[in-house]
């Protein structure tokens, strides 16, 4: 059985560990720094175990030990944004926070494949890139897999179409720069265009940016949790069945897209090592613009992490 470790046991954490024990076919830790907190989430959802019919292999805790071995750690842990706050001004007090999480867990679970989740998305990724020592194939930043699913949310509610027949493709940075593909997103094989009017589309491209935004605007005191949580267990069901799922993720880049040295949400055949192959699709002048503002942005938030901004 699949070891999967989920560090931080908020909002998020807990809601992964949630969807993951429902998923079945692996086996839990849920730790966090705040003394009892995993304790007391992970007893609660085994307690619904025999209640809801899914498994009860988890358990809470602070001690870093426990991780050891894992086949995957999901990190979680860092401030959730605030109503006014961008992902960009988290990087000062989560890079200290995500700094020592990969380091420990990366200690504990050597040959374990990471799947970042903490604000600003692609700039945590760079990081625990550049601090665990792990190939790119290993470290990848959980973004795309939950923009895709928001636009995808979007699409339906204009259309009245089922989700299941609506694909969508949404790359870039996880953040107001994000790019969703319309012309490599469809229905049932068809175009967008075919259902929707320019400015259905328009608007749907809009509130798929604002998405994360938007929640947090309505919560006041917090962040969505429900599709984040769903998103990373997704990937990682991908990892752990060697499916071969193609989903757009943050990967470092070597020449891809014509970015180096930058994460960047581009898609990808997740399976069992990790990353298995990026592909690269081709763009039209408008579409690579748009990848080039999204870089920018990035390279902007990179920046505060002493880092250089070069292409």
């Amino acid at each position: 059985m699949s070891k999967v470790s989920i560090i931080g046991a908020g909002f998020v954490g807990s809601t992964v560990a949630h969807w993951a024990m429902i998923s079945g076919g692996c086996q839990i830790v849920l730790l966090d720094v705040v003394d009892g907190l995993a304790k007391g989430k992970v007893l609660d959802l085994i307690q619904s175990g025999p209640i809801a019919g899914h498994a009860i292999d988890a358990i809470g805790t602070t001690d870093y030990a426990d991780t050891a071995d894992s086949e995957i750690v999901i990190v979680t842990a860092g401030v959730a944004r605030k109503p006014g706050m961008t992902r960009e001004d988290l990087v000062s007090i989560n890079a200290g926070i995500v700094r020592d999480v990969v380091q420990r867990v990366v200690e504990k679970s050597p040959n374990a494949i990471l799947i970042m989740m903490t604000n600003p998305l692609d700039t945590m990724t760079y990081l625990a890139h550049q601090v665990s020592g792990l190939p790119r194939e290993r470290v990848i930043g959980q973004a795309g897999v939950l923009d895709g699913g928001r636009m995808k949310t979007f699409i339906a509610m204009e259309t009245g179409i089922s989700p299941e027949n609506i694909h969508t493709t949404v790359l870039g940075g996880h953040g107001d720069e994000m790019v969703p593909l319309v012309r490599y997103s469809t229905i049932a094989g068809m175009p967008l265009t075919y259902f929707l009017s320019q400015e259905q589309i328009d608007h749907i491209v809009a509130r798929t940016r604002d998405g994360g935004a938007e929640i947090v605007r309505y919560l006041k005191t917090g962040s969505a949790y429900y599709a984040p949580g769903a998103s990373a267990c997704k990937m990682a069901q991908a990892i752990i069945r060697n499916q071969h799922h193609i989903y757009p993720a943050s990967v470092y880049l070597q020449g891809e897209y014509g970015l180096n040295d930058i994460c960047f949400g581009v898609p990808v055949v997740l399976g069992k090592n990790g990353i298995e192959r990026i592909i690269e699709i081709d763009l039209d002048e408008e579409e690579k613009t748009m990848m080039r503002k999204s870089a920018d942005l990035i390279r902007s938030t990179m920046a505060h992490l002493g880092q250089p901004a070069h292409s």
